[in-house]
């Protein structure tokens, strides 16, 4: 009677085949040691956050700090929520960090979509001026902008904030996009060309599909980027402060349970935005998210 061949065992394999599999065994080890190092270097901040933030003031305040939250609480939460302009803040903070995303990416699509098709005189400078922008502090940008704005009477305004965001993070869209288009075929252009569309329908219909993945990570860019931003918030507005604006605005005068609950509180959109992004990120690395 036939029966199935086994794969040898590795004492039985040459010495040279035994060492190459050790080698890759080894090699695969080291990368997921180094794996789980990261993860472990940016959950751990984020566990001790969200462990002070729904512990009560009493715990947070003693040393040495819990590792997880006993007991559950939400007085701390409670007391930042209640704080004054915190909501307001908050609803500011989305607001702009939307427009933001919704700008860079609506500018940034076609933009970047010309620079990787189309072959023009200056294309390179074209690139380099776009990165040169990054390379310049944002105070060169605010303050200039603060007088703008106080001249056409659009300071301390919302819609104003977005705008700048949205000037500091459209380079970085226009360059991550760029680079997404180049990689889809220009084949399946051409041939949906032949097969009756237009250039504007084989884009909508073929391109855009293909490199959505990319441009949904250049929008959780800009999204995160506005949301995080604190320097312009801080110059550009007064009344109509974001949550980064207002947190720094009231660390002087808060204590520790303040500053834990506002660090958590502001992680949160961040964290919800991309969990519900993060299958065009799956498809953008290859994988299938259900």
């Amino acid at each position: 009677m036939a029966t199935l061949s086994t794969r040898p065992r590795l004492a039985e394999l040459p010495p040279e085949q035994r060492r190459a599999i050790w080698g890759r065994r080894i090699r695969r080890g080291t990368v997921y040691a180094l794996a789980t190092l990261i993860a472990l270097w940016i959950l751990a901040p984020i566990w001790l956050v969200a462990t002070m933030a729904f512990s009560t003031p009493g715990d947070v305040r003693s040393y040495p700090k819990q590792f997880a939250p006993v007991p559950f609480s939400t007085e701390t939460m409670e007391f930042f929520i209640e704080a004054e302009g915190i909501v307001d803040s908050t609803l500011n903070s989305i607001a702009v960090a939307i427009i933001t995303m919704v700008l860079a990416t609506v500018i940034a699509t076609p933009a970047g979509y010309a620079i990787s098709r189309y072959l023009f005189v200056g294309r390179d400078a074209v690139r380099l001026g776009i990165l040169s922008v990054r390379a310049f502090p944002i105070v060169i940008l605010a303050v200039p902008l603060a007088i703008i704005f106080i001249d056409l009477g659009m300071y301390d305004s919302i819609y104003s904030l977005a705008l700048l965001h949205t000037a500091l993070v459209l380079p970085t869209s226009v360059l991550v996009i760029a680079s997404v288009f180049a990689t889809v075929s220009y084949e399946l252009e051409e041939a949906a060309k032949v097969f009756g569309c237009t250039p504007a329908e084989a884009f909508f219909r073929v391109v855009l599909p293909l490199a959505l993945p990319g441009i949904a990570a250049s929008g959780i860019f800009a999204f995160v980027t506005s949301w995080n931003e604190v320097f312009a918030a801080v110059l550009l507005t007064l009344t109509n402060r974001t949550l980064p604006a207002q947190i720094l605005f009231s660390l002087d005068k808060s204590g520790d349970p303040f500053k834990f609950a506002g660090a958590f509180f502001m992680l949160v959109p961040s964290m919800i935005f991309i969990f519900f992004i993060r299958r065009y990120l799956f498809n953008m690395w290859g994988q299938v998210s259900k």
